[in-house]
């Protein structure tokens, strides 16, 4: 057990690093609501003409969006991590699938990057921007990569260990 967990490790320590800034950013909304409303006034403020009357609440979403999707996405990451380690794959592919899977968190830092970007350039240009449509094609493809790694392995037996599962098969 120790050695399947040592193998997912990687991918493990980018989701609970996801799992944080989604907690984080709770808290940070906790103690620190009105600064990120202020934040996102005074970029407002100093840039009208980028924005429209539905930008306040627009970029507070986006901020929104980071904590939701930060929690939510590096859960969900770590379960399929766990399945990862439980599969009959081989240990390298273990290995890069789960780094693929931890590597979703960055989808959330879109959403951030967004609520960082837009004060300043407006919400078209900071959604695509190149920070946030490079974290966005990272995170969205790593996961799907990964997750269909482990689908192959699921349920078409595919990066299988083959000699591992002889062996266990021998055993019992």
């Amino acid at each position: 057990m120790r050695a399947e967990l040592n193998i997912v490790k990687p991918g493990l320590l980018l989701a609970m690093l996801g799992l944080l800034f989604g907690i984080g950013m709770g808290v940070a909304f906790g103690l620190f609501e009105d600064s990120f409303k202020d934040f996102i006034a005074q970029g407002i403020a100093a840039n009208p003409g980028v924005h429209d009357a539905k930008s306040s609440g627009k970029i507070w979403r986006y901020a929104q969006r980071a904590h939701f999707h930060g929690a939510a996405i590096a859960s969900f990451a770590m379960v399929l991590i766990l399945f990862v380690m439980a599969s009959d794959m081989k240990a390298g592919m273990k290995r890069v699938s789960a780094i693929l899977i931890g590597m979703s968190s960055a989808y959330p830092l879109a959403w951030y990057s967004m609520f960082w970007l837009a004060p300043q350039m407006g919400r078209s240009a900071a959604h695509g921007h190149i920070i946030t449509e490079s974290l966005t094609y990272v995170g969205v493809g790593a996961l799907l990569l990964g997750l269909a790694i482990l689908c192959a392995n699921l349920f078409l037996g595919l990066f299988a260990d083959r000699q591992r599962t002889a062996t266990l098969a021998q055993a019992t």
